[in-house]
């Protein structure tokens, strides 16, 4: 067993004995499948604490050669796959990560060099009969051991992209280190399988990209690889009834990654709660808001009317084809947002080609990020929402006409001329609303929606349910008139508190908003919404 060929199963090992462990060693068959054959190059992209190296550590410690880890998987779901016991520990594994050797190395020369000389070392002793023409050639000496021995080689490569990420400004460096991965794993015949992990999808030069033989999973299309891009819907509610926690607050905090048709949670975050029975920002303590804040407030048209539509809880349509899977090269606002999906601060949307924000968690660093900027307006819009919220459950109408107008004001770079761009205004303004309701746009009713509902959440029933209409260049009392034409407080009746009907209408010709609040009796007493 070496350091970086054939490591050992350790750190799998570690993983499934830890207090939580969430099986998915179903992965492994996936691989299996893809062993010598044209599917053999596979690259996973994440963001990270999404459970990245545990994946590597898991497929070293399978199918690492002489170390005998049967029964470490038997307890899971690929034991019962049918290739189980065909391909374990019958592979030399080569296991490398490269934010390691880059961290200790002076730059790009000398880490592919300490790569080499630390791979040779392990080769040379583990294969030492070998007649080499060149010993110190690593391409020459993984040829001729398969050449002389028949046997080949899984290739494990866990942070793939770090030279992207920590050499942004280094173009020439970055394309040496792609072609030092095209070199040694394209159209080898040691090659058996290369699994590689990273953030960012491989990096493209132009139309083609240098490692064009991988077939690539990342945030903007996981493909078969989703249910293992993070935690599924039904572990998190297995997680949450072992550990006695409301399922509805994981959710809020820590959902919204949805990957054909699954419901990927961040397992750092879910971890973190089970383990201190507390819901609480956990992904994003490993890297401060100033990282995303960076990326929001560069100069592109368009990407600042975009970010605050986020914030109001909107989706944005994006193009991703033009992203150069890198952190420094950007041309258009699409490009950020589309750098975002992969940081994981976005999810988005393949059919739809939208992102939105996914979830409280993550909100919560927008917000911060914000803030924090030169965004004066949209930053005094947010620090403002709570008491624009606090106005309405008090019904002093006048002060929520004045809440509305300067929030109006605060986030005029979004186009007013119509309804559906008041809700974005309204939206930002109660954006501090979220910590206590379930805000649902265009809420399905009897006859019709409701522009704007806002519920209260599981440990907040004492608060009133709002349903809010807006108009344009009608009245207020008109959106009253139709909430109750409609019925729609009839479709709360769920709910077992008292309803505030909110009527808001904006006069474009004088430029006035105005509000009318009305409070109705309780709907049918049932359970309070989560």
């Amino acid at each position: 067993m070496g350091v970086y060929v054939n490591p050992g199963c350790q750190r799998f090992a570690e993983a499934v004995s830890s207090e939580i462990y969430v099986d998915k060693t179903e992965l492994i068959a996936y691989t299996n499948r893809c062993l010598n054959t044209e599917q053999k190059y596979i690259c996973v992209s994440r963001p990270r604490r999404f459970g990245k190296s545990m994946a590597a550590y898991m497929l070293a410690a399978y199918y690492s050669r002489g170390i005998g880890s049967e029964e470490l998987f038997r307890p899971y779901r690929i034991s019962q796959d049918e290739t189980f016991l065909r391909y374990m520990n019958e592979y030399n594994l080569v296991f490398l990560n490269m934010q390691s050797f880059l961290s200790r190395s002076s730059d790009l020369t000398a880490m592919l060099a300490r790569i080499s000389r630390y791979l040779l070392k392990e080769l040379l002793h583990l294969y030492p009969h070998i007649d080499y023409i060149d010993r110190e050639d690593l391409i020459e000496v993984l040829q001729s051991i398969t050449q002389e021995t028949g046997d080949k080689f899984v290739f494990i490569i866990d942070e793939w992209d770090c030279i992207f990420r920590e050499r942004k400004n280094h173009a020439e460096e970055q394309r040496q280190y792609l072609d030092f991965l095209r070199v040694l794993l394209k159209d080898q015949v040691y090659v058996s399988l290369a699994y590689m992990t990273g953030i960012l999808p491989i990096k493209k030069y132009g139309t083609h990209s240098a490692l064009n033989m991988f077939d690539e999973y990342s945030m903007a299309n996981p493909g078969k690889m989703a249910r293992f891009a993070g935690f599924t819907e039904p572990e998190v509610k297995d997680l949450c009834e072992a550990y006695h926690m409301d399922f509805q607050e994981a959710r809020r905090w820590y959902d919204g990654y949805s990957l054909e048709g699954e419901h990927i949670y961040s397992p750092k975050s879910v971890v973190s709660s089970m383990l201190s029975h507390c819901y609480d920002s956990y992904w994003n303590q490993t890297e401060t808001f100033e990282a995303l804040k960076t990326y929001i407030m560069m100069n592109f048209d368009g990407l600042k009317d975009s970010v605050t539509r986020l914030l109001a809880g909107d989706s944005v349509r994006v193009n991703t084809e033009s992203f150069s899977n890198d952190m420094s090269t950007f041309h258009i606002a699409d490009d950020i947002l589309t750098l975002l999906i992969h940081l994981g601060y976005l999810t988005y949307d393949f059919k739809k080609k939208e992102v939105h924000i996914p979830n409280f968690e993550v909100a919560g660093v927008f917000a911060a990020a914000v803030r924090t900027s030169e965004w004066v307006a949209i930053a005094n819009a947010l620090e403002n929402s709570e008491r624009l919220l606090f106005a309405i459950l008090r019904q002093d109408e006048k002060e929520v006409a004045a809440g509305v107008e300067a929030a109006h004001l605060e986030t005029s770079i979004l186009t007013y001329n119509n309804e559906n761009a008041l809700s974005y205004t309204i939206a930002l303004a109660l954006y501090c609303a979220r910590e206590y309701y379930m805000m649902v746009r265009e809420f399905p009713t009897g006859k019709g929606y409701a522009d704007i509902v806002y519920v209260p959440r599981r440990n907040h029933s004492d608060k009133p349910a709002l349903v809010v209409e807006l108009k344009w260049n009608k009245s207020a009392q008109g959106a009253i008139a139709q909430i109750q034409q409609n019925k729609y407080p009839e479709s709360l009746s769920d709910f077992g508190g008292k309803i505030l009907l909110v009527g808001v209408n904006y006069d474009s010709k004088t430029k006035v908003h105005e509000c009318e609040i009305q409070e109705v009796a309780s709907c049918i007493v049932n359970a309070p919404c989560s």
